[in-house]
C-alpha cells in the first residue's frame, strides 16, 4: 500500500446556507484493515452531487441524514487492494457510496463492479452511474415520453439534465434545455443537440417558452425548482407531466422552500407533478446501464466529466454544482489507479 494515511471530511454540522469548510472535519486516521468477509477498496474518483446538500440537513427524507461526526456520503469509483470476501478479488473495480475519504472498508453490500476498459471510471459516477440512471427512469418511466413529444429540461448542461435531453432525442422529442451562461447554451445545442437553448441568466425564460414551445410543454424535466418552475408551469400542454428530480436553486436556502404559484396550471391542463428518486429503480439499473452503454458506442449519447483533482478540495468543489460553475458531470479525482 502506497500510503498508511486515510484522509477523511466528516460532517462537523449543519450547515446552514451555503455548505463551509468550517462544517467539516479533515482528519487523518491510519487506513482501516479488511475483516472476515469485508473488502478495502482505495478511492479513486468521487461523485460530486447537489443530493449532497440534503443529506446534511436534518429531518424526514427519502435517506436518512449524515451524522454529525460521520465520514460524508458520497458516491465513489475505487479499485480493491484488499479481499477477505468470495465476490470481490483484489483488482476489482467497483462503484458504490464510499464516501468522502481515501480508503473504504465495505461488506460487499451496494457495491457494483465495472470495467474500466468498456468506459473510464468517471463515466461511471455520470452516465453510467446515479445521474444516468436518474435521466433514465425519469424521462422514460415517469415522464413517459413519448414521440413528438415537446420537451423542457432545466440544469440542461448538468450531469442528468444532459442525459435527459439526449434521451428525449433519441425518442423523437424537440428539446429545449434551460441552463445558465452562453457556453453551456452552446454546449447543449451545438454538442449534444438538443434543438433550442434558453440563457436563464440573459433571457427571460417565460418569453423564451412561448418562443421555443409555441404548442406547449409536454414533459417538463426539473432540476431547479424556483421561479423556473413557474415559468414552466405557465406553459403546460394538455395532460403534461412534469418531473420534479430536484430543486438546486432551493437547496441553500436560510428560509423556507419557494412553492409553485402557477400550480393550479396542473388543474387547467390535467397536467401531473410527480417527484423521483433514483434509488426506487435499482432493482432495475443493469436494464438502464447496458441500454446507455449501446446508445453511448452507437454514437447517440455523448457523456462529459467536469474532473477537479484532489481530495483536501472537495468543501470548494462541491460549491461548483451551487454556484452554477459546473458543465456535465462534477467528479473530484482523489487518487491515480
Amino acid at each position: 500500500m502506497s500510503n498508511t494515511i486515510n484522509r477523511q471530511f466528516k460532517l462537523a454540522k449543519r450547515p446552514v446556507g451555503m455548505v463551509k469548510r468550517s462544517d467539516f472535519d479533515f482528519v487523518e486516521t491510519p487506513v482501516p484493515v479488511a475483516g472476515d468477509d469485508e473488502i478495502l477498496v482505495k478511492v479513486l474518483y468521487l461523485s460530486l452531487d447537489p443530493a449532497m446538500r440534503g443529506w446534511m440537513n436534518e429531518g424526514k427524507s427519502y435517506i436518512a441524514p449524515v451524522g454529525i461526526g460521520e465520514v460524508m456520503r458520497a458516491g465513489a469509483a475505487g479499485v480493491v487492494i484488499a479481499s477477505n470476501h468470495s465476490d470481490f478479488a483484489v483488482g476489482d473495480h467497483v462503484v458504490g457510496m464510499l464516501g468522502v475519504q481515501d480508503y473504504a472498508i465495505s461488506n460487499g453490500r451496494g457495491l457494483n463492479k465495472v470495467d474500466p476498459k468498456l468506459a473510464p471510471l468517471p463515466v461511471y459516477l455520470g452516465t453510467l452511474g446515479m445521474p444516468g440512471m436518474t435521466a433514465y427512469f425519469g424521462i422514460l418511466d415517469v415522464g413517459k415520453v413519448q414521440d413528438g413529444d415537446t420537451v423542457v429540461v432545466s440544469g440542461a448542461a448538468g450531469a442528468v439534465g444532459q442525459v435527459v435531453g439526449q434521451i428525449a432525442k433519441i425518442k423523437g422529442c424537440t428539446v429545449v434545455g434551460i441552463a445558465g451562461g452562453a457556453d453551456k447554451c452552446r454546449y447543449i445545442t451545438d454538442e449534444l443537440g438538443f434543438d433550442a437553448a434558453i440563457d436563464y441568466k440573459s433571457e427571460d425564460v417565460k418569453e423564451s417558452l412561448k418562443k421555443h414551445c409555441p404548442k406547449g410543454i409536454d414533459v417538463y424535466f426539473d432540476n431547479v425548482g424556483g421561479d423556473i418552475l413557474d415559468a414552466a408551469l405557465s406553459r403546460l400542454a394538455m395532460h403534461a407531466r412534469i418531473v420534479i428530480c430536484g430543486a438546486i436553486s432551493q437547496y441553500n436556502n436560510t428560509e423556507a422552500v419557494t412553492g409553485p404559484s402557477n400550480y393550479l396550471s396542473l388543474l387547467v391542463n390535467r397536467a401531473s407533478m410527480t417527484g423521483m428518486v433514483v434509488f426506487d429503480y435499482a432493482a432495475r439499473y443493469s436494464e438502464a446501464a447496458n441500454v446507455m452503454a449501446s446508445w453511448m458506442h452507437q454514437g447517440k449519447l455523448k457523456t462529459r466529466e467536469d474532473i477537479v483533482e484532489g481530495l483536501e478540495t472537495f468543501p470548494e468543489t462541491l460549491l461548483k454544482l451551487f454556484k452554477g460553475e459546473n458543465t456535465g458531470k462534477l467528479v473530484l479525482k482523489v487518487a491515480d489507479a
